[in-house]
């Protein structure tokens, strides 16, 4: 017989998820009531109201998917992507890549952009290639790029898409929360993003918004949307608003309960000085691993400091070092991916894992290691580094 699973308490800083406050594994507890009780129907529209102030949006499809941000990057092209769609996917890191595949899974047509792997979207490329074609549904991109820890830049490339008349979905999984993030003001059609980063709750819900000229594209699609479950027609009918609504599918009513406190939370420390706090936490975090002598794959004026991108000093084996942090010190931090793999490091400051004791956690745990181990790094100088960040 197996026995009660008990987890080991860990400090989660790799891309996500992050480390959960109690107070929100504390709402996960509270009794469950029914997808259609009165109490839950008010509790939804509180979580939709926030929402909307966390992406900056009137827009009346905000709203909870009832499944990770790998599905609120599917319902947004699932609903606006039909066949024979051209869309300009701009793919700098692993994420826009998957962008494609949803696009040419759902019959469109992606027409790529490509850019380097740690280097934001190029403006230009992106231009040329709404030029360079007629007709064009819509830009897709990845504003946080999780793979690399780099921030394109969301505003003027929704302004290119208003330019040539097409619509923008905006990948938002890492960003909501660690930065600005203004759908109205920058002309987002269509945003989603994800729980387990910046949020700080568990993973499984996606944050998703509809604007006016994609809420119109929904509406009067050629053909059916393809997913009955992501089909934004049938579940805004659950999520629309008001006392009386339709069964849909049954929410995870428990999950909705962490949501609704994490985004209470965000809302008691107010946006903006949530936005600061990443950015302090990053500034002492790079101070003290750059003095160490580990160095950033992202150029500093459009790095996340949410997601820290980080090479592998030389001659270090990569995986030992997350291996013994692991074990050792129970601290997460995250490997490269694709073709970064082995090459670097991901470590994440994002929620409730971005805080000072976090910060010098990480950086005497990974000095320690890469000492151990004989790494090329300068020792014992990490800590003040960081340290005069925080005391200036």
């Amino acid at each position: 017989m197996k026995a009660t699973f008990n987890p080991p308490v860990r400090t989660l800083m790799g891309p996500g998820p992050s480390d959960v406050s109690p107070r929100v594994l504390s709402a996960m507890a509270r009794p469950t009531i029914g997808h259609l009780d009165p109490e839950f129907i008010r509790m939804m529209d509180e979580i939709k109201e926030m929402l909307q102030l966390l992406f900056k949006t009137k827009s009346p499809l905000t709203m909870p998917v009832s499944a990770p941000g790998s599905a609120g990057m599917e319902a947004c092209f699932v609903n606006l992507v039909e066949p024979g769609d051209k869309v300009v996917v701009c793919q700098n890191g692993v994420f826009g890549g998957r962008m494609k595949e949803n696009v040419e899974r759902f019959g469109g047509e992606a027409i790529m952009v490509q850019d380097d792997w740690g280097k934001p979207v190029d403006l230009d490329k992106v231009e040329k290639a709404l030029a360079d074609n007629d007709n064009v549904k819509a830009l897709a991109f990845v504003h946080a790029e999780t793979s690399t820890g780099v921030r394109s830049d969301a505003e003027s490339l929704c302004a290119l898409a208003q330019k040539y008349g097409c619509l923008s979905i905006v990948d938002a999984v890492t960003s909501l929360g660690g930065i600005d993030v203004d759908m109205d003001g920058w002309g987002i059609d269509a945003i989603y993003s994800g729980t387990q980063k910046c949020l700080s709750c568990p993973p499984g819900i996606s944050p998703v918004a509809f604007g006016e000229k994609a809420i119109d594209a929904v509406k009067n699609r050629k053909t059916p949307v393809p997913s009955w479950f992501l089909d934004k027609n049938l579940v805004m009918g659950y999520w629309g608003g008001g006392g009386k609504r339709a069964y849909h599918h049954t929410a995870p009513v428990n999950s909705l309960y962490a949501l609704h406190e994490s985004l209470v939370m965000l809302h008691e420390e107010g946006m903006e000085n949530a936005w600061q706090r990443h950015q302090l936490h990053h500034d002492a975090l790079r101070a003290g691993l750059e003095a160490m002598g580990v160095n950033f794959l992202v150029d500093e004026e459009c790095r996340l400091p949410q997601l820290n991108t980080v090479f592998v000093p030389e001659g270090v084996d990569e995986a030992e070092v997350r291996t013994r942090l692991l074990n050792e010190y129970s601290l997460e931090i995250g490997a490269g991916l694709g073709a970064l793999a082995g090459k670097v490091w991901r470590i994440g400051l994002m929620g409730s894992a971005c805080n000072r004791r976090n910060v010098m956690f990480c950086l005497s745990a990974l000095e320690n290691t890469l000492s151990s181990m004989n790494a090329p790094i300068t020792r014992g100088v990490a800590a003040l580094a960081a340290e005069a960040v925080y005391n200036a």
